[in-house]
């Protein structure tokens, strides 16, 4: 298994802190997904950051 495939199954694995729902991968952005928050998590120097308070609102 390569790096980046083992790096997208972590980034599959993960879930919102605040909704337990299932994540998107935004390559484009950089950023973990969660589409029942409403919320878009950073994902930082290859770590994503999966705190409320640093998540940005979306529609």
């Amino acid at each position: 298994m390569t790096e980046t495939e083992t790096d997208r199954r972590m980034l599959e694995a993960l879930v919102c802190p605040l909704t337990q729902a299932v994540l998107s991968y935004d390559a484009e952005r950089q950023e973990l997904v969660s589409k029942a928050a409403h919320l878009a998590y950073p994902i930082r120097d290859g770590i994503p950051v999966m705190l409320v308070s640093e998540a940005r609102k979306i529609d």
